[in-house]
């Protein structure tokens, strides 16, 4: 189960959906509630300017008739305090500087203080409002203007408030009754209005995300299967390819499903050329391990059949036979050992500190008779004495392929020239042949196991086509680079090149 819901949302097609999907309804989720908040905040500030033009007549009815002094003597201002809190579907409120209430339309606070802090700051002059949620209210304050106060006044107004901070409570009074400010008017406005409106709104959004969740749902499972269906179509083709080696997938569609495609393919003709090239090394390499076992018994029932009668010269004869098709056999497996030990995942080498000149010298040494037995002249050149980290026998054995390769696939009258040469960094070896060359078409693939150019040629030479995949994978150990470049009938020549100081892999920074 656990497996199954990992497969599931680990799914393409589950993630392009989602994506979709909430490309689609966020932004509309956003922009519902945004709407909803951007209007009840409109209406607001509509209503609250709409409250604060209509008080301030009223304000200034309120200074000019002395209403704070005695609000039952001024009929006119109490009626319209009524009128206008019935307007509101609220309340009304005169509140003096004392902070005491003047008038209510709802005749229940009337001689009470009122300490709210909008309440205070608008007997100082500020005009504010608050938004009861609770009790759908919007709370206005505002400040009542004493119409006789002037400039000169508020300026001696301000220090002698200043100076009172330590006086009795009277003298602080008197001071704010003959302030710039006689009192506040509190108005209580009714908002179940836009609480209507707004739960009408939110009706209709919740009706628009319904249809924007459905039209969500039915694009993101469109495009998601639409987007996918390349991909799946390669999921399903892959099995039936592999049992079809001629058949390869479709490059057609988006252009990541293409290029998939199009490396797919690329590593199917590979791994197909590996394979052909596994089925000919098999083939070759039983021929070549059957041709002298072959020999050896058509040699060994000759000498049987023979008896006793057969004359000493032939015994040598037959016996020095043998000993060649043995000597070819064992050089068959050496090649197979070596490969697979240089292919043997974590395999060590033996560093150490050699001295390049002395080991290619003796490695030449090593290869002269068979330079001269071919009849090709072997030189080595040096420019410098060079010391280098390598794994003696491993790096002999794939210069000794290059060196052996030049001189067997050559003509009479050749020659192979080896270079050594080094900078601060790395050594450099160089092997240059006059031989048959190598065609442009094989350069890529001569590194390849099993891959042998001229395969009639090289099965007269006696070669199984792992020499120079051995050359390779010691160069490959010792962090190094070999390139090669080569004209037919012309000659080949290979670059090596290695680091003078070998770094494990996990010491390097």
């Amino acid at each position: 189960m656990k497996e199954k819901l990992i497969r599931f949302f680990g799914s393409l097609h589950i993630h392009f959906f989602l994506i979709i999907f909430l490309a689609a309804m966020i932004p509309a989720s956003l922009i519902t509630t945004g709407f909803v908040r951007l209007y009840e905040n409109r209406q607001i500030q509509t209503d609250y300017s709409q409250i604060t033009s209509q008080a301030k007549l009223i304000t200034n009815q309120i200074a000019t008739t002395g209403y704070l002094n005695d609000p039952s003597a001024v009929d006119f201002l109490n009626a319209e305090l009524t009128a206008m809190a019935n307007a509101y579907g609220g309340r009304m409120m005169v509140i003096n500087n004392s902070l005491q209430v003047v008038k209510d339309t709802y005749s229940a606070e009337e001689g009470k203080s009122v300490v709210w802090s909008n309440v205070v700051k608008a007997s100082r002059g500020t005009t504010s409002y608050y938004v009861d949620q609770e009790s759908n209210y919007i709370i206005v304050t505002i400040p009542i203007p004493n119409m006789t106060y002037s400039d000169s006044d508020k300026t001696s107004d301000s220090n002698s408030l200043l100076s009172s901070n330590d006086s009795d409570s009277d003298s602080s009074l008197r001071t704010k009754e003959e302030g710039p400010y006689l009192g506040v008017l509190l108005i209580m406005k009714s908002t179940d209005d836009i609480s209507q409106n707004i739960t009408f709104l939110q009706d209709v959004m919740w009706e628009v995300l319904l249809v924007v969740f459905i039209f969500a749902v039915v694009t993101a499972a469109f495009f998601s299967d639409r987007m996918t269906r390349p991909l799946r179509k390669i999921r399903d083709l892959i099995p039936h390819i592999q049992d079809h080696a001629e058949e390869t997938l479709p490059t057609k569609g988006y252009t990541e499903v293409r290029d998939i495609a199009e490396h797919f393919n690329t590593f199917k003709e590979k791994m197909q050329d590996i394979d052909d090239s596994r089925a000919e090394f098999v083939s070759n390499v039983s021929h070549e391990l059957k041709t002298p076992l072959a020999s050896m018994k058509v040699l060994a029932d000759s000498i049987n059949s023979m008896g006793g009668e057969a004359p000493l010269e032939m015994y040598q004869e037959f016996m020095g036979d043998i000993t060649s098709e043995i000597d070819r056999e064992t050089s068959i497996i050496n090649d197979l050992l070596s490969l697979v030990k240089l292919d043997k995942s974590g395999v060590s080498l033996n560093i150490q500190s050699l001295n390049m000149n002395e080991l290619l010298e003796n490695l030449l040494k090593r290869l002269r008779p068979l330079a001269e037995k071919q009849g090709v002249e072997l030189v080595l050149e040096s420019f410098r004495p060079i010391v280098c980290d390598v794994d003696e026998v491993k790096f002999t054995l794939a210069i000794m392929n290059l060196v052996e390769n030049g001189i067997k696939y050559n003509h009479e009258g050749g020659w192979v020239h080896v270079t050594l040469n080094s900078d601060h960094e790395y050594c450099f070896i160089k092997v240059k042949d006059s031989g048959m060359g190598i065609p442009e078409d094989s350069l890529d693939r001569i590194f390849e196991r099993f891959y042998r150019v001229d395969k009639s040629h090289s099965r007269e030479i006696g070669g199984t086509g792992l020499g120079l995949a051995i050359t390779w994978n010691s160069i490959m150990l010792h962090h190094g680079e070999i390139k090669v470049a080569s004209i037919l009938d012309q000659g080949t020549t290979f670059d090596v090149r290695i680091p003078l100081k070998y770094i494990q892999e996990g010491d390097e920074k």
